[in-house]
């Protein structure tokens, strides 16, 4: 009998690879593409733990549920590093590059 392919292993690699590349975004984006990636990820490895030997492109899965939570991982950190930066210079200064030059320069002491 032939092996068949579980139906979303290549979208969760793809959303997995997209939710490291787009945690520069701000970490929205990456976090909803990782979300969704991992979402999806779920449903195939209960389609996988029940039968085993019928799919063949497990490694796909896995490797993109890896990605995925890589991706989160980052934007996560790219979240909490832009609150802190807004924390530091407040949102009034992210649009005047001389008052938030001030303000690193009062909050980090140079």
């Amino acid at each position: 009998m032939e092996k068949q392919k579980l139906p979303n292993a290549t979208a969760v690699l793809i959303l997995g690879i997209f939710s490291i590349i787009t945690c520069i975004c701000y970490g929205i984006l990456g976090l909803i593409l990782g979300t969704i990636s991992l979402f999806l990820a779920q449903k195939d490895l209960k389609l996988y733990k029940l039968d085993p030997d019928n799919y063949s492109n497990y490694n796909n899965l896995n490797i993109g549920r890896v990605l995925s939570i890589i991706g989160i991982a980052l934007s996560v950190l790219m979240i909490i590093f832009m609150i802190w930066i807004i924390s530091i210079v407040g949102l009034d200064a992210l649009n005047n590059q001389p008052l938030m030059t001030q303000r690193i320069h009062q909050y980090f002491g140079v």
